[in-house]
């Protein structure tokens, strides 16, 4: 499974969205089905767009604007870490 962050934002709405792939049918049909986030299937892969409160946006600190890079790679570890213990539900 890869994670990848492709869009974030923060204002009205705080939102980061993922992009998973490399997942088998099964697995993208499962999250897709029984995850509580937002998600859509584009062709193989899995789209989740996560809302966060303002004290929990995870880019939201002035630390993160100048190391976003790293703020950016943990979402991404994070992220992976709890679809991966998800799917040990399947």
């Amino acid at each position: 499974m890869i994670v990848k962050v492709i869009d974030y934002g923060q204002g009205e709405v705080n939102f980061v969205e993922y992009l998973v792939s490399d997942l088998s049918c099964e697995q993208l049909n499962y999250l897709n089905d029984n995850l509580e986030e937002k998600t859509r299937i584009e062709g193989n892969d899995l789209i989740i767009t996560m809302n966060f409160d303002d004290e929990l946006y995870p880019f939201g600190s002035e630390v993160a604007k100048f190391r976003l890079d790293d703020f950016i790679s943990r979402e991404e570890i994070e992220m992976n870490i709890f679809l991966s213990s998800f799917l040990e539900d399947m």
